[in-house]
């Protein structure tokens, strides 16, 4: 089970002192096509539809999150390269997403942070201190991250932000790799970080007829135990074609199989504290 949810001070108006803020999530895995955007999105819908009114951050200057809300700004000041600039503060960053919460979209600038800004501690704890500014300062939300699929300045800034790793693993022998990648990677970081990063592994577009989905799902088990969502995400066309028509998967087809895999992965999620 999850640690004690740690104790981010809200003191605005309509909260008591001691408020504990709501989770961190970031998205991530170093190998791209996983359903890292996919599952960022979707888990925020399945949390609106339970009431929340998640944040979301595009953190990946290929900005595919932004882009699905038609929100990729001309102004690389206006999203998060802003941020990373000191021109922009987060709360003046954020833009409402009917039916889901909010976002704070990505630019193509983005990929610029490495080169620009190195990789000090200031840089590198630079969304944690802006996320806490944030909820120091309106009623606290969850946010998730949804991230680039490498290392670099970017995605340690969603790792040393985050609560919660959650880390979508396809069913396939490359990504099982990568998710053994992404272990080593954890244990280089934790001693900087001075804590073990609470992680979860989420399979995804998981097709029961293919004997190498199960075989997968049972190493994956094996590695991690019970790091591993019980849920996983099937293979599903609802899923696979929503972002093409700017929807998440439940307003696209609220009746479909990936529809209720998200709906149980948020649930599986709340019930163990990650949510």
């Amino acid at each position: 089970m999850l640690r004690e949810k740690s104790a981010r001070v809200y003191m605005g108006k309509g909260h008591p002192a001691g408020y504990n803020a709501t989770m961190r999530i970031a998205v991530f895995n170093q190998k791209g096509g996983v359903g890292k955007t996919t599952t960022t999105l979707n888990l925020a819908a399945a949390a609106a539809r339970c009431g929340a009114s998640p944040l979301l951050l595009d953190l990946d200057p290929q900005c595919h999150l932004s882009g699905i809300l038609g929100a990729v700004p001309a102004d690389a000041g206006r999203s998060l390269f802003g941020f990373y600039q000191d021109v922009r503060r987060l709360d003046e960053l954020t833009v409402p997403w009917e039916g889901i919460g909010a976002l704070i979209p990505s630019h193509q600038q983005l990929i610029k942070v490495d080169s620009i800004f190195g990789k000090g501690p200031a840089i590198l704890n630079k969304l944690r201190a802006g996320l806490d500014t944030l909820d120091a300062g309106a009623p606290p939300r969850d946010a998730l991250i949804d991230c680039c699929p490498y290392i670099g300045v970017l995605s340690l800034n969603a790792i040393f932000a985050c609560d919660v790793l959650l880390i979508p693993v396809s069913t396939d022998y490359l990504s099982l790799q990568a998710a053994e990648q992404m272990t080593r990677t954890l244990a280089i970081l934790e001693p900087v970080l001075k804590r073990r990063v609470e992680r979860r592994y989420l399979l995804t577009r998981f097709d029961r007829r293919r004997r190498m989905s199960t075989d997968v799902h049972e190493r994956l088990c094996a590695l991690y135990a019970d790091e591993v969502c019980r849920t996983v995400i099937s293979e599903n066309v609802a899923v696979a074609e929503s972002p093409s028509q700017s929807r998440d998967v439940f307003s696209h087809n609220a009746s479909s199989a990936g529809a209720r895999d998200y709906a149980a992965l948020y649930q599986e999620l709340r019930t163990q504290g990650v949510l």
